[in-house]
């Protein structure tokens, strides 16, 4: 009756409430696509280990993650994109790690650059399937200017973090080096020992390769880090 005589009156149907989705109907639907997202870029990294660069399609990338195709092409709309979200993860979660523990080392400049070689081979970022995709990326770089980009500005971060412990390192002890090269030896070092664990190389693991760039602190910072078998982690400056 009362919608009737608002109808007469204005010559317009009264307005109804218009049931709103809730905060957590919302939530529930974002955690969702952030949970396929993520179901495609863990695929994607499969796909890279397994069958490289090249060979990896957006139909590999959806049958390992066990979703449809078409929901490969509404996240991503094209490989390239794909491929670049997926290497945006890997950059963000070992940043995320060796940022992680350079927290947790506390201040003192020896602990921090102890803990951030340590970090390299800690399983949870060094494993051949990781190792494995990152070299697909890096063979690709070369050709690819976003991928330059985005690698150039995150390895910046960390090779400052580094030349800045090395520096902190050479004022406490009064070592006779220039710090940047110093740092460009350990990162060269660092990265060398992740292309032969990915390789198989028969007499290297994330053990040896951990032990061989300890030896590196050793031999560059004496006074900091102890040798193999004297039974101390690092010295007092």
């Amino acid at each position: 009756m009362l919608e009737a005589f608002a109808l007469m009156n204005t010559g317009t149907p009264p307005i109804r409430d218009i049931p709103k989705k809730s905060d957590k109907e919302k939530r529930s639907r974002k955690a969702s696509k952030e949970v396929r997202r993520q179901q495609l870029i863990e695929a994607t990294i499969d796909s890279l280990a397994k069958r490289g660069y090249s060979d990896t399609t957006m139909a590999d990338v959806a049958d390992g993650a066990k979703l449809s195709r078409g929901i490969v092409n509404f996240h991503f709309e094209s490989k390239e994109k794909l491929l670049i979200a997926t290497l945006q993860y890997m950059y963000d979660e070992y940043a995320a790690h060796w940022r992680a523990a350079l927290d947790k080392a506390g201040e003192d400049p020896a602990s921090r650059l102890q803990a951030l070689v340590a970090a390299d081979f800690d399983r949870a970022v060094c494993n051949r399937r990781k190792l494995a995709a990152w070299c697909a990326f890096w063979g690709e770089a070369k050709s690819r200017p976003t991928y330059q980009a985005l690698s150039g500005a995150r390895d910046k971060a960390y090779q400052g973090t580094i030349v800045e412990l090395c520096t902190l390192l050479k004022a406490e002890a009064g070592y006779d080096y220039d710090p940047e090269p110093i740092a460009l030896a350990l990162s060269t070092m660092l990265e060398g020992l992740w292309l032969r664990l990915m390789i198989g190389a028969d007499d290297v693991s994330r053990e040896t390769a951990l032990a061989g760039a300890n030896a590196f602190l050793a031999t560059a910072f004496p006074r900091h880090f102890a040798r193999a078998g004297t039974g101390r982690d690092a010295t007092e400056p």
